[in-house]
């Protein structure tokens, strides 16, 4: 239950601030709490518990698709990262490096993404064709010395993340399955998450350094910031030929393989709490609830009445231990102080059990996404919690999607373009596609950046349009935002 020092709630409207609100909401939720070292997170046993949540749901996707777990280390060796010169220009801002020790060579680095010591690897347990495809993929925590000012789950100096890291004898078939796994992110996004995700490409300025083709999810939060929710990069050839990745063809003939790299982190659950919370607290949707319902038997001053409010409010929550759910026995506190730490934690449902319940067999079942309250048999409460679960699944999916929907403006004109980032929207404009027109326009708004070139096709297409801002010609049309 909440520490004493959360017990007040949150104290400011999402509306009026949603970044004071996200602090508080994190914190007092007991989702994390800040570490002792700048720019470091603790991830509670509650935040843990979504994040366990997403990797259930994701590994058992990942491995239907035949990719299997190992765990690579993580200190790096400087000069792996000197083999493939964009990557290491690309990352060399945010590496952390630990001070020349005794005995060794050469300075390392605590792995912000492992492509490099992966591949090493690579190199000496690719032999032929009848080794590939290679599908690896590893949990583990990265480290990247953000400068800008840090946020809990969305931008920190350490995460959590899976990153995959695969290799194909063939483009094509390394081109599908960097889709695909774009396309299981998408699943956890929006199946178990509740939260709407537009897929697309990155622009060239914005692609992963190294990489031929970068592809991304991305979120639309509340206060009008996009978020990148996950990526997975179609790496080419150049990095298994900087790391000397060969095997022998079908054809006797050695031939350079083709590599994917895939990661998705903890970023997710800021998505999470930012999409769907309210000026309550958190509200979790049931897929990724672990404990689904909170008990509450409400006590009097008779303790024969409590003593058979507890035996019922016990009965039921062994018919509903599918569900994990909590039940609150303490009598050192209110009935509303209990209602507001399971609203605070964002637990699903509520079920209320009074006196008055008992002799009437019934109870009181309360959502919390939407606060509402119905009285229901308990001969019918199993079937009654499963329905509203689902309901309420789907009803923060719909209220998510039209939100994004709701939030996208188009703008073939600047100043149509300038109108939309005014009022936080997301932009589908076309480009030109130049590097320098795209900068210009980040640095003109002070920070809108393109987020992602849409795969539907129909949204993508720019024939017989201007660049947004240039008047060039233009080669796609593309989503701006403003973005953590």
């Amino acid at each position: 239950m909440a520490d004493k020092q959360n017990t007040k709630g949150i104290t400011v409207r999402k509306a009026d601030d949603m970044a004071e609100w996200y602090g508080q909401a994190v914190v007092k939720a007991e989702v994390a709490d800040y570490a002792p070292v700048r720019g470091f997170m603790i991830i509670r046993p509650r935040g843990y518990a979504l994040w366990e949540a997403i990797q259930a749901f994701l590994d058992r996707l990942i491995k239907e698709a035949g990719v299997e777990n190992a765990y690579f280390p993580l200190l790096i060796p400087e000069s792996f990262f000197q083999k493939e010169a964009t990557h290491a220009k690309g990352f060399r801002p945010e590496v952390a490096w630990i001070a020349q020790q005794d005995g060794e060579q050469e300075r390392l680095a605590i792995r912000p993404t492992s492509e490099t010591i992966m591949y090493d690897s690579y190199s000496r347990w690719i032999r032929s064709w009848r080794d590939l495809p290679l599908r690896i993929n590893q949990w583990c925590n990265i480290v990247r010395w953000e400068v800008k000012d840090t946020k809990i789950f969305l931008r920190t100096r350490e995460f959590l993340w899976q990153e995959g890291h695969c290799v194909y004898a063939t483009e094509k078939e390394c081109e599908q399955e960097t889709l695909h796994y774009l396309e299981l992110y998408r699943r956890v996004a929006e199946e178990l998450m509740a939260v709407p995700v537009i897929m697309g490409k990155k622009t060239a300025s914005e692609t992963f350094a190294g990489a031929a083709r970068s592809y991304t999810i991305e979120g639309f939060m509340p206060d009008g910031k996009a978020l990148q929710m996950g990526t997975s990069h179609m790496l080419g050839q150049g990095f298994a030929t900087s790391f000397g990745i060969s095997f022998l063809g079908t054809s006797g003939e050695h031939e350079t393989p083709w590599q994917n790299s895939w990661g998705m982190s903890t970023r997710m659950l800021g998505a999470l709490i930012m999409s769907h919370g309210d000026d309550k607290g958190l509200v979790v949707p049931p897929a990724m609830a672990r404990r689904k319902v909170a008990i509450v038997p409400v006590f009097v001053k008779e303790q024969e009445k409590n003593d058979a409010t507890l035996a019922l409010a016990r009965d039921l929550a062994k018919e509903l231990k599918h569900y994990e759910p909590v039940l609150d026995e303490r009598d050192e506190v209110s009935a509303g102080w209990k209602f507001n730490e399971h609203e605070l934690a964002g637990t699903p449902l509520r079920i209320e059990i009074g006196p008055r319940d008992v002799e009437q067999r019934q109870a009181v079942l309360v959502r919390r996404d939407t606060g509402e309250k119905r009285m229901v048999p308990l001969a019918d409460m199993r079937d009654e919690v499963r329905r509203t679960l689902d309901a309420i699944q789907s009803t923060l999916y719909g209220k998510a999607k039209r939100f994004l929907d709701e939030s996208v403006r188009e703008a073939l004109a600047w100043d149509a373009f300038l109108a939309a980032d005014k009022e936080h929207r997301l932009i589908l404009a076309p480009h030109c596609g130049d590097a320098a027109c795209e900068e210009a326009i980040k640095e003109e708004t002070k920070g809108v950046t393109a987020r992602c070139i849409p795969l539907d096709r129909e949204k993508s297409s720019a024939a017989g349009m201007k660049c947004v801002r240039c008047g060039k010609e233009a080669r796609y049309r593309a989503y701006f935002a403003r973005a953590y």
